[in-house]
């Protein structure tokens, strides 16, 4: 039996069905995306937490579960309860952040259940921990945003408070991962992109140059180069969200110091490390950098990624550098940029030659002001849903009924963040 559905969000699908008159697909569509996660993937707690799993795999990613949730906070406004949903996400994820910062995806309880028994220092709450910059940036977001946009201030408590000298700890600490981090990581009997080189270390980079290391992507796949440039760019955001809520919530000058030493810091290292001159397109962001000159060039279709920037707001849309390297990746320039008969758009190396991602494309549409083009993109992703009348991971740009996860709820949580910005309600920030 399915869940009721809050009345709040009934009278939004009925507002939306109202501005996409006519668009008949359209609506059921973003009717099956936005009622999803709801329905399938949200548990509340009894200690008053949320749980919130990825949709296929009985886990709860810090990433995953913040973007799951995102498109509510236009109910959240209004509606208390989706407000203690949200609330009940981020102080779940605060304790998960306590018990392990390098951690990316934790079980329901204290099971041991995981995807692998790697060789790292895991416990029983931990399905996976493989440590991505972004897994620590999401979770501070999400308090953030829902203090923007319902004005609670509850969920900045004082396991909140330990959770960001924890995080700014970490962020610290792998300025110099080859001196002073205690975090590796082997996963036998892999593809090399599922485990670290050099025992677990990672791949060499230039120490104390401002840049913070990531072992792995947002995609969970092993960074080529350990500076991962969108990645610090949303920790250097995310500090400054830091900054504004030790100074005008907490009153705690001395987190709001750290982090705002921190987020120069990154900016600075972003902007002297993370650029280059490109032939092509001029000053552009490398995906990813050592510190000594290597750069990689590409773009992947998780989040953080270059082609977000605006979205995370590291800098405006305009931005002449944006631009040129919103120009660069929306071409075959980059590797994971694929033309076809029936899309083009930008993969990842996690999924097969030739298959785009609905989390990019919507992306696309969700980095631009173009009205238009917001539209051509959402026409996309509806002539692409392989008749299922929801969002995959990747599919085939020739053959959009080959696909990568029947379902899959961050794909459908970005299509219906495109439908309401497209439809007027934006997440306030």
């Amino acid at each position: 039996m399915e869940k009721q559905l809050p009345q709040s969000m009934q009278n939004l699908l009925e507002e939306v069905r109202a501005k996409l008159a006519g668009d008949d697909k359209l609506i059921k569509m973003f009717e099956n995306c936005y009622t999803n996660t709801l329905d399938t993937t949200v548990k509340r707690m009894d200690d008053g937490t949320t749980y919130v799993i990825t949709g296929d795999i009985p886990a709860m990613w810090l990433r995953d579960s913040v973007c799951q949730l995102r498109p509510y906070y236009v109910l959240a406004e209004k509606d208390p309860e989706i407000a203690d949903m949200i609330e009940g996400l981020v102080k779940r994820q605060m304790k998960y952040i306590l018990i392990d910062a390098y951690a990316n995806a934790f079980n329901e309880e204290e099971n041991g259940n995981c995807w692998e028994k790697d060789e790292t220092d895991q416990c029983d709450w931990i399905w996976e921990r493989k440590y991505e910059i972004d897994s620590l940036c999401f979770p501070i977001q999400m308090s953030y945003l829902l203090w923007k946009n319902t004005g609670r201030t509850g969920q900045f408590d004082e396991e909140f408070v330990k959770a960001m000298y924890r995080v700014i700890e970490v962020f610290r600490t792998e300025q110099d991962h080859e001196n002073k981090s205690p975090y590796s990581f082997v996963r036998k009997g892999c593809y090399y992109t599922d485990t670290l080189s050099r025992d677990g270390k990672g791949a060499l980079v230039k120490s104390n140059i401002g840049l913070t290391w990531s072992g792995f992507r947002p995609s969970d796949d092993a960074c080529m180069y350990g500076y991962l440039i969108p990645s610090n760019m949303f920790a250097e955001v995310v500090m400054g969200y830091v900054v504004e809520i030790a100074t005008e919530i907490l009153k705690n000058e001395e987190l709001a110091k750290l982090a705002a030493e921190l987020k120069a810091e990154l900016r600075e290292a972003i902007e002297a490390y993370g650029t280059l001159t490109n032939y092509q397109y001029g000053k552009v962001y490398a995906y990813e950098v050592d510190g000594f000159g290597q750069y990689n060039i590409m773009d992947d279709a998780n989040l953080p990624s270059l082609l977000s920037i605006p979205y995370i707001g590291y800098v405006n849309e305009d931005d002449e550098v944006y631009q040129n390297t919103r120009k660069m990746i929306l071409s075959e320039m980059n590797p994971y940029f694929y033309k076809g008969s029936a899309a083009q758009g930008i993969g990842s190396p996690h999924t097969p030659v030739n298959y785009i991602w609905h989390i990019s494309l919507a992306m696309q549409g969700l980095t631009s002001n173009d009205m238009e083009y917001k539209k051509q993109i959402l026409e996309m992703m509806k002539n692409t849903d392989g008749g299922k009348e929801l969002m995959h991971e990747g599919f085939n740009v020739d053959d959009p009924t080959q696909y990568t996860r029947e379902w899959f709820s961050w794909a459908n949580a970005m299509f219906c963040e495109l439908v309401l910005d497209y439809c007027g309600y934006k997440v306030k920030r």
